[in-house]
């Protein structure tokens, strides 16, 4: 698959990249792609959640009325969670939601989500380039350049580049990340992927397996 390589102003150089047909052209599986999301969104999860039960209530243990005879239901405890103040009947305790995923599924997974957004015609390659310094506003101009301003973006550098990071961190609706940081949830998150042409030979070599 042959794509036009623009530059940051968002014209043509007149020359073209070469996107890989095992990467950016295959069968989406949709299964995949929901599982390498799946797990991403549960990794996130810190599990830390908890809630006292009525072991761990500070109350009196003594019988808050006699078994028989009140006409309504018998209690043994002022800590039972039927009662204001009580523990919490089966409640959230601390866990890890965190599965295990492998590899390969990984890589089908971020291979379909590509090949989703290329079929979209939702992925741009651009050239290489850099800033003098961090600017909010020289990043913006490229997000206006390439029409991607009031979008969600994701920018795929081929190695880490500080000035752009840094020019990008006050913005939303972009995210800067390199090749190797690349998921099938951020592709998936994202309106428009746009791909540095140092990025290729990163992306196929760590996909195209």
């Amino acid at each position: 698959m042959k794509v036009a390589v623009v530059d940051i102003k968002g014209k043509e150089t007149g020359r073209e990249a070469n996107l890989s047909d095992a990467v950016f052209a295959i069968e989406p599986n949709n299964h995949a792609v929901y599982l390498d999301v799946k797990q991403y969104l549960a990794n996130q999860r810190q599990g830390t959640h908890k809630a006292k039960e009525r072991a761990e209530i500070s109350g009196s243990t003594r019988k808050i009325k006699k078994q028989k005879g009140t006409g309504t239901a018998r209690a043994g405890s002022i800590k039972s969670g039927v009662f204001k103040g009580g523990g919490r009947m089966f409640g959230p305790r601390p866990r890890n939601y965190s599965f295990k995923l492998n590899k390969g599924m990984k890589r089908l997974a971020r291979r379909s989500a590509l090949s989703l957004k290329a079929n979209d015609k939702a992925i741009t390659v651009v050239e290489d380039f850099n800033f003098e310094s961090p600017k909010t506003k020289d990043f913006i101009n490229v997000l206006k350049a390439l029409g991607l301003e009031n979008k969600k973006s994701l920018i795929v550098l081929g190695e880490s580049n500080n000035n752009v990071y840094l020019s990008s961190r006050n913005l939303k609706s972009s995210e800067v990340i390199t090749s190797s940081e690349l998921s099938t949830y951020k592709i998936m998150n994202a309106n428009n992927v746009v791909l540095l042409e140092g990025s290729l030979e990163g992306i196929e070599t760590n996909l195209a397996k």
